[in-house]
């Protein structure tokens, strides 16, 4: 990122990722050309990876939100629960983490019988114990990164 106009853009399409180059420009005072040249600039030099729906998990059947925090049961073993849980897709988030687990997983199912079914898999595919947290409500999440201009 070069400067406020890089940020104030990135603001913007954080906000509103379906804004058209028009409206981009007329809300941080540029043309639609230098609007495309910055994005395109700023999209080749890896700031902005990428534009995405964001879907209503209650809507698509995936109401239950939980955090369950992995640890291997045994630490001689090689550590690559990334690579070996990355085929469940109900994991929508795997964190690094410091402190007594290795990762902490952020995962997405329909039902309780369906988050013990993905326990039981994570368990089994990645030879951990689990540590799980159900989520009872979001306030907010998805929020787009803060930028100081």
């Amino acid at each position: 990122m070069d400067d406020s106009v890089d940020a104030a853009i990135l603001a913007e399409v954080s906000r509103d990722p379906r804004a058209t180059l028009a409206q981009l420009g007329e809300r941080v005072g540029l043309g639609v050309s230098a609007v495309q040249a910055r994005l395109r600039r700023l999209e080749s030099s890896g700031v902005i990876t990428g534009y995405r729906a964001v879907l209503d998990p209650e809507k698509v059947g995936r109401s239950l939100s939980a955090f369950i925090e992995i640890t291997p049961l045994d630490p001689s073993q090689p550590d690559n629960a990334p690579e070996v849980l990355e085929h469940l897709s109900a994991i929508e988030a795997c964190h690094s983490i410091a402190g007594d687990a290795s990762y902490m997983l952020f995962v997405r199912v329909g039902t309780p019988r369906d988050l013990e079914s993905l326990i039981r898999d994570i368990r089994a595919a990645a030879a951990v114990s689990t540590r799980t947290t159900v989520v009872l409500q979001t306030f907010y999440e998805n929020r787009p990164i803060a930028l100081e201009a």
